[in-house]
């Protein structure tokens, strides 16, 4: 029987996705805010915490009644409602950025016709906008449109170059072309995955001193194979007289 430290390419993938599940629970994807909502919220969250990104959407929402109050208000405005996210003299012309490509896309202020184009043409209408990366993208494609795009964080990043689900050298924007098709366009699929390896990530595989000890992945994982398991194998040194 293959063992599953042998496992390559989708199948280790696989492999791993399973454990993840067995460990945190299969999730399911359920309809969250409207594209465009989604998309501004993680503008937001860009480079601050998740606390930080919904509180200044708060913030916006409570400032201005519409959209379109945001889209035509002085951007100076719009940058001292959302200031507590941080980094909100970034922030602020790229959610009006996105607006006004939305109106001028649609006529409208909204995303949804994002949910009939190709995937990757829907993604790439979105990292077209000025602030938008692949990450972004997929988080207003996956959570607010349940389309089969992986956001790759810091944490997804991580667990993914520590397995071998990526080479070392993959970096977080090229990560989806790799992962994604061995999650099979399956939404529920890609969202669990997406949800597990962040908490896995957190709660296990954290960035320093990883807890390797209670790791359901250990034999799907390159870094355990190759710095863990020699450290284990050298004897203890002998105690000095």
């Amino acid at each position: 029987m293959e063992t599953a430290a042998a496992l390559t390419g989708s199948r280790r993938l696989q492999c791993v996705a399973d454990r993840l599940d067995a460990r945190y629970g299969p999730r399911r994807w359920q309809r969250g805010r409207p594209p465009l909502d989604e998309l501004i919220l993680t503008i937001l969250s860009q480079h601050t915490s998740d606390a930080n990104a919904e509180r200044a959407f708060r913030a916006l929402r409570e400032r201005f009644s519409t959209w379109e109050e945001v889209r035509a208000a002085p951007v100076a405005d719009v940058a001292g409602a959302i200031r507590g996210g941080g980094l909100a003299a970034q922030k602020a012309p790229r959610i009006q950025t996105a607006l006004n490509a939305a109106l001028a896309s649609r006529g409208r202020l909204d995303l949804d016709h994002l949910a009939d184009l190709p995937l990757e043409d829907a993604r790439a209408w979105l990292t077209g906008l000025s602030g938008v990366g692949p990450k972004t993208a997929a988080c207003v494609l996956l959570f607010a449109l349940g389309r089969p795009a992986l956001p790759v964080d810091t944490h997804v990043h991580r667990v993914a170059r520590r397995l071998g689900l990526i080479g070392p050298t993959v970096a977080a924007e090229a990560a989806p072309a790799r992962l994604e098709p061995a999650l099979g366009g399956d939404r529920d699929r890609v969202y669990a995955f997406h949800v597990n390896m962040i908490a896995h990530g957190r709660a296990v595989c954290r960035a320093r001193q990883p807890h390797c000890e209670r790791c359901p992945l250990t034999e799907c994982c390159d870094y355990y194979t190759t710095a863990v398991t020699p450290r284990r194998d050298i004897p203890a040194a002998a105690p000095s007289r």
